[in-house]
C-alpha cells in the first residue's frame, strides 16, 4: 500500500510507552474539522508539537478510524496556541499551563526565540521572577541535551525513557560515556540493567567476546545472586549462569574473573564448607563486610565491659518489682543473659513476650547508665519499639547518620556511637552490609541486643545473618516458645505458631469477635473479585477500618491473577478510580495512592518497602508529593519509577511492618512461593485481623514445605573461627 503524507499538531498524548516509544495521539490535521488518532513510535511526543507523517490509513473494530506511522519528523510550533500547549506540557521544569499562558500572552509567536536568545525577558511576565528565569532556562537546555540523548539512543535500538536518567548522571558527556563503556550504565543508573546495557554496546559495534563485556556479564550475575541473597557464588556455577547470558566461551569467562579479582572487583576464595571444599567467588564488598562482621563481633564479645557489673538475679527481682509483674523462666533467663553478656540473641516468635523483656532490660540498665541506644532496620519497625518500650528508636541509617552527599555512615570506628547499650529490634531484616556498618560504629566496651524471629524470612538485601549467627555456636542465644496466656486468646498468634510447626491452623468457622479468618476461593478469578469486596466493603463495615491505610493485601508473587501486579491495578480502581494522575513506565499513579518504595533512597531518607499516599501531583514544577511516616517526600517525574502502587504488597516487602489488618491470597497457582516461612511472615504482618483468601490444598502444601530458599554464606564458619 502506498504512504500517505499528513501533517498537523499534536494536541494531547493519550499514551507512551517510554520503554518502546509506541504512542496513541491525537492531533489536529490542517483541513480536518476532528482530531485524527495517530499510532506508532514516537520520540517523546509534546503536545504543541507540529509533526509532519508518513503513514496508513486503517479502522481499528474498537476505537475506529487511526493512521498508522511509518516515518515522522517533529518541529517546534509556530502558532500562538501550539507554543502554549508545547510550553504548558509538562515539558520544561516551571512552566505549567498558568505560566505558559502568561508568556505566550506576552511575546506571542516570538515566545520560544525569546526563551532560546534573550531568557532574562520573562522576568517581564507577572509571577516570574530572576530565580525562576535561571530554572527555565536550565530546565531549557536539559531539554534539549535530553533530546540528543534521546535520539542517539534510538538511533541504536534503546528505549528513550532512560535518556533523562542518563543525562542527569553524565550530563553532557552522556553520549560520550555511552560511547566509550555502555556496561557502565548498568552498575551506575537504577532501571538500566546489564541486558539493556549489552543491547546498546552492541549495536555501538563492541564484540561479544569482549573483555569489557565479559567482565561487566560477571558482575551482572554476581549482582543478581546477591539480590536473591547470596553472599557468594560457586565459581563453576557461576560460569555457568554468566554462560547463559553472554553465550562465550567458558575460557573468556575465567578470564574475566581472573582480571576482575586483580582489579579487587571480587574476591576468590576456597572455603571449607560442611559439604567439602568450595572454590567461592564474592564481590569484593561482601568479602569484606562477611570477615569484618565475623572479626568484629569477636572482639565485642571479649572486651570489657563498660558499664558497672550487674549482679544479675538481684537485678531480675528488682525489675519484676519495678514492673509490677513476674517473669517467665525463659524471661528471667533473657533478662540474666542480657545482665552478663556482651553480645545476646533474643528469638522468638509473636506473643513469647520479646517486649517485656526489651522493657524489662532497659530498666535494669536505665538505673546504671544514659547511654542507651535502641533501632530497627526500618521506620515502621523503630516506631513501634518507640511505642511497645516508651523509649526513642531510630532506624539503623538514622541512628548510623547516613549521608550521601558526605558518602556513607558517619558513625564508624572513628568517630562511633554514644552507648554502652545498644538494642537491635527485628534483627532477621539486617542484611550482611548493614551488619558491617553497625558493628563498625558500635564501640567495644558497649552490649549489643539482637532481638528477632529468626522463623522469619531472612533479609531483602544479601546475607542470612541473625540465623548464621545463631548457628556459629558461639554467641549467647535465649530463644523463647512460650506463648502467653494473652496472645493465647489472639488466634492471628495461635495460628502462627501452629504453621512455624508445620501444623494445619484452625480453619473452622469462629466465633463474633475473632481475629483469624479463612475464605475458601478455588478460582483465581472469584479470589480476585473477593479481595475486592473484603478490603473495600466487609472489612471496613465489620471492623471499622480504612480500606486504604489500615488494610494490606500480600501476596506470595508478583505475577498471576492475584499477584501485586493485577492486584494493584484491581484495587487501584476499586478504591481510587479517579482524580488528577500521571503516566510513567507503563504505570499510572493518581493523587491519593498508596505507593511504596522499591529501592533505598538515601538522599530522601527512604527506603526499600517504604508505604506512603501521593497527595500532590505538581505538572508545573514536575514533582510528586508523597507522604511518608509523616513527612512529604518529592520525587521528580523522572525518579518515579522508584515507586509502585502499593495496595498489594509481596510478603518480602513487608517485613518489619505490621498492619491493622491483612489480606493473604493462598493459591496453587503460587506453587512455587508456598514454603512455610513465608506464610508465617506474612501471617504475624497482621495485628488486628488475618484474611486468608484461596485453596486449603495451597494452604497445606505451604505448611508442610519447610524447605527455605538456599543462601550461599560463610558468616557462621567466620564467626566460630575468629580469633
Amino acid at each position: 500500500m502506498e504512504l500517505v503524507d499528513l501533517q498537523g499538531q499534536i494536541e494531547r498524548v493519550t499514551y507512551t510507552n517510554e520503554e518502546n516509544g509506541y504512542t496513541i495521539a491525537k492531533v489536529k490535521v490542517y483541513g480536518r474539522r476532528d482530531l485524527v488518532t495517530v499510532c506508532g513510535n514516537i520520540l517523546c511526543p509534546t503536545p504543541g508539537e507540529i509533526i509532519k507523517m508518513k503513514g496508513e490509513w486503517a479502522n481499528h473494530p474498537k476505537f475506529g478510524e487511526q493512521f498508522k506511522l511509518a516515518y515522522y519528523k517533529t518541529t517546534t510550533p509556530a502558532s500562538v496556541h501550539g507554543i502554549e500547549k508545547y510550553l504548558g506540557s509538562g515539558l520544561i521544569k516551571g512552566i505549567g499551563p498558568v505560566m505558559a499562558r502568561r508568556i505566550v500572552k506576552l511575546f506571542g509567536e516570538a515566545t520560544l526565540d525569546v526563551i532560546e536568545a534573550d531568557i532574562q525577558k520573562l522576568v517581564e511576565v507577572p509571577g516570574i521572577g530572576s530565580k525562576r528565569v535561571g530554572m527555565i532556562g536550565q530546565a531549557w537546555e536539559e531539554q534539549k541535551e535530553i533530546r540528543s540523548v534521546m535520539l542517539f539512543l534510538q538511533t541504536h535500538g534503546v528505549s528513550s525513557g532512560y535518556a533523562t536518567k542518563i543525562y542527569k548522571q553524565y550530563k553532557n558527556e552522556s553520549i560520550a560515556v555511552v560511547q566509550e563503556n555502555p556496561y557502565r550504565l548498568a552498575h551506575d543508573i537504577f532501571g538500566i540493567g546489564f541486558v539493556t546495557a549489552d543491547k546498546i554496546a552492541q549495536k555501538l559495534g563492541f564484540d561479544k567476546n569482549s573483555p569489557l563485556r565479559a567482565e561487566a556479564g560477571i558482575l551482572y550475575v554476581l549482582h543478581q545472586l546477591s539480590d536473591e541473597g547470596h553472599v557468594f557464588y560457586p565459581r563453576e556455577p557461576l560460569i555457568e549462569k554468566a554462560n547463559e547470558i553472554l553465550e562465550v566461551e567458558t575460557a573468556v569467562l575465567a578470564d574475566a574473573i581472573a582480571r576482575l579479582a586483580s582489579d579487587k572487583k571480587v574476591v576468590c576464595e576456597t572455603l571449607n564448607a560442611d559439604s567439602g571444599p568450595i572454590d567461592a567467588v564474592y564481590l569484593a564488598k561482601y568479602h569484606l563486610s562477611e570477615n569484618q562482621v565475623a572479626a568484629r563481633l569477636k572482639a565485642l564479645m571479649v572486651a570489657p565491659k563498660g558499664v558497672r557489673t550487674i549482679d544479675a538475679p538481684k537485678a531480675v527481682e528488682w525489675v519484676q518489682e519495678k514492673l509490677s509483674m513476674a517473669l517467665a523462666k525463659k524471661q528471667v533467663e533473657a533478662v540474666k543473659a542480657a545482665a552478663t553478656s556482651k553480645v545476646l540473641v533474643i528469638t522468638g516468635g509473636p506473643g513469647t513476650g520479646k517486649t517485656t523483656i526489651i522493657r524489662a532490660i532497659l530498666k535494669i540498665f536505665s538505673a546504671i547508665t544514659k547511654h542507651i541506644l535502641l533501632a530497627a532496620p526500618t521506620g515502621r519497625a523503630a516506631k513501634r519499639m518507640s511505642e511497645a518500650t516508651g523509649h526513642e528508636a531510630k532506624t539503623l541509617h538514622r541512628l548510623m547518620e547516613y549521608s550521601i552527599q558526605k558518602c556513607g555512615f558517619q558513625k564508624n570506628e572513628d568517630h562511633p556511637l554514644d552507648c554502652e547499650l545498644i538494642v537491635v529490634d527485628e534483627a532477621s531484616m539486617i542484611d550482611l552490609i548493614l551488619m558491617h556498618h553497625l558493628l563498625k560504629a558500635i564501640p567495644k566496651p558497649a552490649t549489643l541486643i539482637l532481638v528477632g524471629d529468626v522463623d522469619q524470612l531472612p533479609s531483602v538485601g544479601a546475607g542470612n545473618v541473625l540465623k548464621d549467627v545463631i548457628a556459629s555456636g558461639t554467641i549467647p542465644v535465649v530463644e523463647l516458645n512460650e506463648i502467653f496466656r494473652q496472645a493465647q486468646k489472639s488466634s492471628i498468634i495461635v495460628n502462627a505458631h501452629k504453621i512455624n510447626r508445620g501444623v494445619m491452623p484452625d480453619l473452622r468457622p469462629k466465633m463474633e469477635g475473632d481475629d483469624f479468618y479463612f475464605v475458601e476461593e478455588d478460582e483465581p478469578e472469584r479470589a480476585l473479585q473477593r479481595i475486592i469486596q473484603l478490603v473495600k466493603e466487609r472489612i471496613p463495615i465489620k471492623f471499622g477500618l480504612d480500606p486504604i491505610d489500615d488494610i494490606q493485601v500480600l501476596t506470595p508473587m508478583n505475577r498471576g491473577l492475584v499477584g501485586t501486579s493485577n492486584l494493584n491495578s484491581a484495587l487501584q480502581e476499586s478504591l481510587n478510580p479517579r482524580g488528577e494522575e500521571i503516566a510513567r513506565g507503563g504505570r499510572t499513579f493518581r493523587v491519593g495512592d498508596k505507593v511504596m518504595q522499591i529501592k533505598n533512597d538515601y538522599d530522601r531518607e527512604v527506603f526499600n518497602g517504604d508505604i506512603g499516599r501521593i497527595v500532590k501531583i505538581d505538572s508545573e514544577e514536575q514533582e510528586v508529593i508523597v507522604v511518608v511516616d509523616g513527612r512529604d517526600v518529592k520525587y521528580e517525574y523522572t525518579d518515579l519509577d522508584e515507586l509502585v502502587l502499593a495496595y498489594g504488597v509481596s510478603i518480602h516487602k513487608s517485613q518489619g511492618s505490621e498492619y491493622p489488618a491483612i489480606v493473604i491470597p493462598i493459591m496453587m497457582q503460587h506453587y512455587i512461593m508456598l514454603q512455610r516461612n513465608l506464610t508465617y511472615t506474612g501471617i504475624t504482618r497482621g495485628r488486628k485481623l488475618v484474611v486468608l483468601v484461596g485453596q486449603k490444598k495451597a494452604l497445606g502444601i505451604a505448611v508442610r514445605n519447610n524447605k527455605t530458599l538456599f543462601r550461599n554464606t560463610h558468616l557462621n564458619k567466620r564467626i566460630a573461627l575468629a580469633k
